[in-house]
């Protein structure tokens, strides 16, 4: 028989301003608490649910609640001292580095969580890199970082977003490992490598991330936001398509596509640059609204068309899958600000490039709220240990969320 936790109101979680002097919040506000409140619990008791040892069950909660609370680097230290235990470091460590509970069952949970609370409009896959000094945290290693232009040392990871318009949480990590992590023994041991785990390259390790959560906690399918600038190497997009899940993938103004429309008789259809081609639409654009993620009740405007194309790589029209290429200008400018392509043709429009605004959520949550949580912050050597601590900082950037949907 399972044990349940009933959490424990922390005062520090659920700020109540307007209380103060005697001023009590409304009604409605009051109401829009006591729903947070509520979520919060089920979320806790839904995540733990897998954890089959109360004890166990105990620390999850204690981690959970001091990711939202220390100050600064979510260290095991720190999460120990905001919570007022600091005798408890040691079992927290453990917990997180040491023991051995499974973190897809908790991490399904969440998704299935959010399912029922804040229904997702779109899968966003987002690459995240994890800047570090040293050389033993797991996965760590030199790369280019393409969009930085410089090398940096740190960790590669890719996260699994749940996206709406006004709510977004990563619900799965991949963390790339290299080669070399991958074939020395004495690193794989150091870092407690499952032994199952084989090398997987950079271009898969994203890709998987989102495949695994669709194919294995049978969530309703989402269509796949994704980047793909820089090559026309849609291995990974097919991938998802092979799947059942459309992709909407921002691409270069370079990549090249060839516009599908009926080629002269004896002719062979010509590639090109995906900004000539819709240049060449350019009078076709329509204008459309949009809202701001980051601004509540700031919209903009931006013109928007879109062609059928298909890939270099695709055999001749009509044994391929037809494809739309989508630009986006600002208003004022001749060249396109995005490019996006999608296997979602018969979409209009305007509501693709609405849908592409999801990247925006993802990346100011990411940025302003994910970050808050701890999913830069764990240094250990334990590849299981990192798992368990993006599961968990995954978790609390939700609880986070939830609390500022009743501010």
């Amino acid at each position: 028989m399972s044990t349940v936790i009933h959490p424990a109101r922390d005062p520090r979680l659920d700020a109540r301003p307007g209380t103060r002097h005697g001023i009590r919040p409304d009604p409605r506000t009051r109401q829009r608490r006591d729903e947070v409140r509520r979520s919060r619990e089920e979320l806790l008791e839904t995540l733990f649910s897998s954890l089959s040892r109360r004890d166990q069950r105990v620390r999850g909660e204690h981690y959970l609640r001091g990711l939202l609370l220390a100050d600064g680097r979510k260290s095991v230290r720190n999460i120990a001292l905001s919570l007022g235990l600091p005798d408890e470091e040691q079992r927290l460590h453990h917990f997180i580095s040491g023991s051995t509970w499974d973190w897809a069952p908790m991490r399904a949970a969440h998704a299935g969580f959010l399912e029922r609370v804040r229904p997702p409009r779109a899968w966003v896959l987002h690459a995240v890199t994890i800047p570090k000094a040293g050389e033993h945290t797991v996965g760590v290693d030199r790369f280019a970082d393409t969009r930085a232009g410089r090398t940096v040392s740190g960790q590669r990871a890719f996260a699994a977003w749940y996206a709406s318009a006004g709510f977004s949480a990563p619900v799965n990590w991949r963390l790339f490992m290299p080669r070399h992590w991958m074939e020395d023994a004495e690193l794989r041991t150091r870092a407690e490598i499952p032994p199952a785990l084989s090398y997987e390259p950079v271009e898969q390790c994203g890709p998987a991330a989102v495949l695994e959560a669709a194919r294995d906690w049978q969530l309703p399918p989402r269509p796949v936001l994704m980047d793909l600038r820089g090559g026309t190497d849609w291995q990974s997009a097919h991938r998802f398509l092979t799947a059942g899940l459309p992709v909407l993938a921002r691409t270069s103004a370079t990549d090249r596509f060839v516009p599908d429309d009926a080629p002269a008789p004896g002719s062979t259809p010509a590639s090109a640059p995906a900004a000539s081609i819709l240049d060449s639409v350019r009078s076709a654009r329509r204008e459309v609204t949009w809202a701001d993620p980051g601004n509540r009740g700031l919209t903009h405007t931006s013109w928007v068309t879109a062609v059928r194309v298909r890939l270099p790589s695709d055999g001749p029209q009509g044994t391929h899958r037809p494809l739309l290429l989508l630009g986006e200008w600002h208003p004022g400018q001749r060249t396109p600000a995005q490019i996006w392509v999608t296997d979602l043709v018969d979409a209009a429009p305007d509501e693709l490039v609405r849908l592409t605004k999801l990247t925006r959520r993802v990346a100011l949550d990411q940025n302003l709220g994910a970050g808050r949580t701890g999913t830069r912050d764990f240094v250990g050597r334990s590849f299981c240990g990192w798992h368990r601590h993006m599961t968990l900082a995954s978790a609390a950037h939700t609880m986070r969320l939830l609390g500022s949907a009743a501010a």
